[in-house]
């Protein structure tokens, strides 16, 4: 694999959305990439031996609006039953693609490959077996080795593949890398790209491209910054294959869709991505309107206003790097990133909310609740002139009052745009170092345009501390959480912003202040709350998924900057898990193992038992705060 400052760009511009171009793949009647429009998915949760839930649930997966449904394919019982699925389903007059999702058994996979339109093969397991944490010393002999047994199993399921019209899904996940993979790359992007890659290129060998791509985290930094990655290596080989886009384990409720959004809108946000699906762990007909509404919003940035592109920029996008900016109050320096709720025409607020760091209010008297003490209100000097700003109340100044000089010294607040960004502004500014900037944009790829903004800002060697300002208008509470996350999650991802500020004068101030936190967390800069990475369950699922989680949810939820695996199986559970401080994996029917930062501690305890198991475990390690 080439270097990465050797590589072409992941897109056609950072500042005009346009869909990723990519060859058309037919999933029996569905067309991917090409010219067709994004395309929706989603997974059974049933036992895929139980014929008629599983093509009752397809049913309800379609009816919500799916164009796919992947069935997991444990083994060979599992694939051919898929025949039977599908003649049920035509039985009730439906004829939708379904996918088989193989891991571990090439030999499921050939089965399958002759029963249903697509199959989804995982490149950490598909020769290599489950992934086993060793640390294995591979030569070159022995690495050419275990590529010449994947060519041996891959190529008979390529015949069968091209014999049938099916097509195939390569789907690396984070957390299944092989240990061949692990011991030249550890776990990385690189890691992940190199095994997709890998198997690209045996299929391009034996002239088969019926292929989707697909790279999955549960890290939505790691997610994104490897999809791109992923794209960028494919165009430095002459590929141009279709990406099916997901974050993995992305948990439930209100916390899985914000996840979900920040980590696909972050790359739909720049044209890439065919076929989406938001996993949840709720029924999987849930997934599907949010995987909808994320396409639509995305997609209607299509023929936007130009936005000036800013030349010669420093730009990391296939690796986490903070902008730097100098510190004023709490904002900027690399302190953790502030909460600004934006509570203009805002509806009362109670006590007992989340606390910010500052709010946006009309007027310096406006009212607070009472534990929200040293709170700092940004009040516009627009209506209120004549207030003494002071360490608990700043100034908040638009461009022509700041550059009249009709404010006093000491921290303000600017409301800036990227078109602002003029010759007379700029040299204030370089002169002006107690100034944080609230970055306004109303543009119809506002992120495109805010992007552009940290680039001209960053050229022109400012370091201010920034918050980006988003606001929403009429929208409701899940709509609103869904584009903030979309909107926001690309740039906090990418280092950009030392704050969010949003307005949404409709929504429940709870919902706002919420939301605030919630986006920060998924785009992994601030944590508030445990997080929980939970798997949205499939016919391997060994316990009641769903209220298992909420379960550990009510008994861990209080516990701040923890993070627990809720897992249903070992397809991914070790791996995805990765980075959580606690896992509870399914082991068996009616089992459950307990883990410590990727370590068993407890082996196949009874399910009656795991959850309050688990608080003990936490309480063993320190970890466990009684909730107030």
């Amino acid at each position: 694999m080439k270097k990465v400052a050797d590589l072409p760009f992941y897109c056609a511009s950072l500042f005009d959305y346009q869909r990723r171009s990519t060859r058309e793949v037919r999933v029996g009647e569905v067309g991917i990439g090409g010219s067709n429009p994004l395309r929706l998915q989603s997974m059974t949760t049933t036992s895929s031996m139980d014929t008629a839930a599983t093509a009752a649930q397809c049913l309800r997966i379609v009816q919500a609006g799916g164009e796919l449904v992947r069935i997991t394919t444990q083994g060979r019982r599992e694939a051919i039953n898929l025949e039977a699925i599908k003649s049920e389903l035509k039985q009730k007059g439906q004829d939708f693609p379904l996918v088989a999702d193989v891991h571990f058994n090439p030999n499921a996979a050939l089965l399958a490959a002759e029963r249903v339109e697509k199959v989804r093969i995982n490149p950490g397991n598909f020769a290599d077996g489950a992934k086993k944490f060793r640390e294995v010393a591979y030569d070159a002999e022995s690495y050419a080795a275990d590529l010449a047994e994947i060519e041996d199993k891959l190529v008979p399921l390529l015949d069968l593949c091209k014999k049938h019209g099916t097509a195939l899904r390569i789907g690396a996940n984070h957390g299944s890398l092989s240990d061949r993979i692990m011991s030249r790359y550890g776990d990385t992007p690189e890691g992940m790209v190199a095994s997709c890659m890998e198997f690209l290129r045996l299929c391009r060998k034996y002239d088969f491209h019926e292929i989707v791509l697909s790279i999955k985290s549960s890290n939505t930094r790691v997610m994104v910054h490897t999809v791109r990655l992923l794209v960028a290596s494919m165009q430095a080989e002459g590929m141009a294959y279709p990406l099916h886009l997901g974050v993995t384990e992305a948990g439930s409720g209100e916390d899985g869709r914000i996840k979900s959004a920040v980590g696909i809108g972050a790359l739909l946000a720049d044209g890439l991505g065919d076929t989406i699906r938001v996993s949840l762990t709720e029924d999987p007909e849930a997934e599907v309107p949010v995987a909808a509404l994320l396409r639509d919003y995305v997609s209607g940035r299509a023929g936007h206003a130009p936005i000036k592109p800013v030349v010669d920029f420093s730009y990391s996008p296939y690796a986490y790097q903070q902008r730097q900016s100098h510190p004023i109050g709490l904002f900027g320096g690399g302190q953790t990133a502030g909460v600004v709720p934006d509570l203009r025409g805002c509806g009362a607020l109670m006590s007992g909310l989340l606390r910010p760091e500052a709010v946006i209010v009309d007027a310096v008297d406006s009212n607070l609740p009472e534990d929200w003490s040293g709170v700092q209100r940004w009040v516009p000097v627009a209506g209120n002139e004549g207030f003494v700003p002071t360490q608990a109340v700043w100034p908040l100044l638009d461009v022509k009052t700041y550059l009249a000089d009709r404010v006093a010294s000491g921290p303000k607040v600017l409301e800036i745009s990227y078109v602002d960004l003029q010759p007379e502004l700029l040299g204030r500014l370089k002169t002006d170092k107690d100034v944080v900037l609230l970055l306004k944009t109303g543009h119809q790829n506002g992120t495109a345009e805010q992007r552009a903004c940290f680039f001209a800002l960053d050229k022109a060697g400012l370091s201010h501390p920034v918050v980006l300002h988003r606001s929403y208008t009429d929208a409701v509470a899940g709509e609103f959480q869904l584009k903030a996350a979309a909107d926001t999650g690309l740039l906090l991802l990418d280092g950009y912003g030392d704050g969010l500020s949003l307005s949404a004068p409709a929504v429940p101030p709870k919902v706002l202040l919420d939301t605030h936190f919630g986006v920060l967390q998924a785009a992994r800069v601030r944590f508030s709350k445990t997080e929980f990475i939970s798997c949205p369950g499939c016919g391997r699922t060994l316990f009641d998924l769903q209220e298992t989680t909420r379960k550990v949810q009510a008994r861990t939820g209080h516990l701040k900057d923890l993070k627990i695996a809720i897992m249903g199986c070992i397809v991914n559970g070790i791996g995805e898990m990765a980075d959580a401080d606690y896992g509870y994996v399914g082991a068996g029917p009616g089992k459950v193992s307990l883990f410590k930062n990727r370590e068993l501690v407890v082996k196949t305890l009874p399910e009656a038992e795991a959850v309050e198991r688990l608080v003990e475990l936490i309480k063993e390690s320190g970890d466990w705060l009684e909730p107030k």
